[in-house]
């Protein structure tokens, strides 16, 4: 029986679109995944691809043609063994009328029935997997096999929304966009969505001069977590430089108070990481907009400023969550995050201490790094970067004066946090860094 091919829709909210231009004529045959049509909007112009097989029996929609309604026939596919004579069965396109100034073309033949359309270019939406066939062939239209080869993507990755999950055009133009994430590698040894292959990687060096080490599950899921990350998170970055002298004479003076346990050895020892914890928990409270995640369809603000730190561990990282880190002096911070850094490199912390969270820290300042940029850890809305303690040379009123600087990037996921709204918590965290006292306000 004839198959109809329809108007596709490009975004969800289309309602009629224009048939810019025909790849096909009457009579010619066609394959899954070729093109066909071209399909244009006020906002977007997309190919529309053959979904089955077959002989393009009639055009019923000319190409030019404005205003053709979302679902309308605009073509009629003839399978095997079917001639002309079987389009008596086919339906008409419904089609809106069109602003020319031509001829009114004769009424197309009416249709009894009216089967599945047979091409479709709407939003794609992910499925839980691509589609294999038994040998691990992963079904993609040849042009999206075509499209992801020259973006550098492994067609494996990318999640499929056509017929039985086959990945068409659509689904890697939303791969590459961001708009929707790459799938982690493949069991059969695939490497990450968008690099080399394993295979592919090995090839480039001589057997003997490496060492391959499999990547244990913790490596496995940091892998997967930050490249999602980083495909479907707009992340903006925003740098300060906060002076940090007064921090530094508080941290002392508040050590030095510290009392003696039975050996003699300080009970405390405040790091600059917890002052740094403190203020960046107190500044999420006072601009609460930006105490925020994305949700989807919608932001989570927070009431709590729940802060993670990040702890480097063997073979990976974790980043176990402060509670209500505002709300704590700056001891309880100690202790809790060394607390929580020794279980994590223990491998002891239960699931509720690591999950959850609004915001991160990720301090490298210990190892010497300047500054640099974190990559957010989902579905927090930001994270926090530092870096190293150093004198500097600063202006200061026409006169050239030394002073321990600290430098600061704040990383913000543009979907919950904007521009200005980034650089406002991050000018409250300044003031807190450089006067200290005003935690205690």
């Amino acid at each position: 029986m004839p198959i109809d091919i329809t108007m596709p829709a490009l975004s969800p909210t289309m309602e009629e679109g224009k048939l810019a231009k025909w790849h096909v004529k009457e009579g010619d045959t066609v394959s899954s995944g070729d093109v066909i049509a071209e399909i244009e909007t006020d906002k977007a112009t997309m190919e529309v691809e053959a979904v089955d097989e077959g002989k393009i029996g009639k055009i019923l929609v000319d190409e030019g043609t404005d205003n053709v309604k979302v679902n309308a026939v605009i073509a009629v596919l003839l399978q095997e063994g079917e001639d002309a004579s079987a389009i008596g069965s086919a339906a008409p396109a419904p089609k809106a009328e069109a602003p020319k100034a031509e001829e009114p073309k004769a009424e197309q033949p009416k249709a009894e029935a009216s089967p599945a359309p047979v091409a479709k270019a709407e939003a794609p939406k992910p499925t839980a997997a691509p589609a294999k066939s038994e040998g691990g062939r992963v079904f993609a239209s040849p042009l999206a096999k075509r499209l992801a080869k020259e973006a550098g993507i492994d067609v494996a990755a990318i999640s499929g929304t056509g017929p039985k999950g086959r990945v068409i055009k659509a689904d890697v133009e939303a791969a590459k966009s961001g708009k929707t994430p790459l799938k982690a590698a493949a069991a059969s040894g695939a490497a990450m969505a968008g690099g080399l292959s394993k295979a592919q990687v090995l090839a480039l060096y001589e057997e003997g001069t490496y060492e391959l080490v499999p990547a244990d599950g913790m490596r496995k899921t940091i892998a997967a977590r930050l490249t999602e990350s980083k495909q479907t998170v707009p992340h903006f970055y925003l740098t300060v430089d906060c002076k940090i002298d007064a921090l530094l004479a508080a941290r002392e003076q508040i050590n030095a108070t510290a009392p003696k346990n039975k050996d003699g050895k300080p009970e405390f020892k405040l790091s600059v990481n917890d002052f740094v914890m403190k203020a960046w928990a107190i500044a999420l409270q006072r601009v609460p907009t930006a105490n925020a995640t994305w949700a989807g369809d919608s932001i989570l603000y927070h009431k709590r400023s729940d802060v993670a730190v990040a702890v480097a561990i063997p073979g990976g990282l974790f980043t176990p969550v402060v509670k209500s880190c505002d709300t704590k002096s700056l001891r309880e911070i100690s202790e809790a995050v060394k607390d929580l850094a020794t279980r994590a490199r223990n491998k002891k912390l239960m699931p509720h201490e690591y999950q959850g969270g609004a915001s991160s820290v990720s301090n490298l300042g210990m190892f010497g790094i300047k500054d640099f940029a974190a990559v957010i850890n989902p579905p927090h809305g930001t994270i926090l970067a530092v870096g190293v303690g150093e004198e500097r040379v600063y202006p200061d009123k026409g006169e050239i004066k030394i002073g321990q600087f600290m430098t600061c990037t704040l990383s913000c996921d543009h979907r919950s946090v904007d521009g200005a709204l980034g650089a406002e918590v991050l000018g409250v965290f300044k003031g807190l860094i450089e006067n200290p006292v005003m935690m205690l306000a």
